[in-house]
């Protein structure tokens, strides 16, 4: 599933990922530590995901609870894939070195990017 989202959304989406479903007052309570947004802000990025597919609802007594549909794996795929083919054409090795270029791996990154590209390796 491919589901763009934007920066905002994806907060919102967070809140699902971490706790499951919720009903909008609890969306509300979880985004006030980090973001100053009034429900009205917080309804409006839920009828965005629900129109998106990211979301469903259901009834629940006289409240909805929304679900999500997205998980966080299809997201990060989505995201990262589109990064990697804005920035780097698709191609990981230059993305990967880039990064080694600019910042210093620990040597347990480093054995876990050997271990990561060994496993690649087998599976094809």
């Amino acid at each position: 599933m491919s589901i763009a989202i934007s920066e905002a959304e994806s907060a919102v989406m967070k809140v699902f990922w971490d706790a499951g479903p919720q009903c909008c007052s609890d969306v509300v309570a979880a985004l006030a530590s980090e973001h100053d947004w009034q429900e009205a802000t917080v309804k409006t990025l839920l009828n965005r995901l629900l129109k998106k597919g990211a979301l469903r609802s259901e009834k629940d007594g006289r409240r909805f609870l929304y679900l999500p549909v997205l998980t966080r794996e299809e997201w990060l795929s989505t995201e990262s894939d589109t990064m990697l083919q804005r920035l780097f054409g698709g191609k990981l090795a230059p993305f990967v070195a880039h990064f080694g270029a600019h910042k210093r791996l620990s040597k347990k990154e480093v054995a876990e990017l050997k271990a990561l590209i060994d496993r690649m390796s087998d599976e094809n």
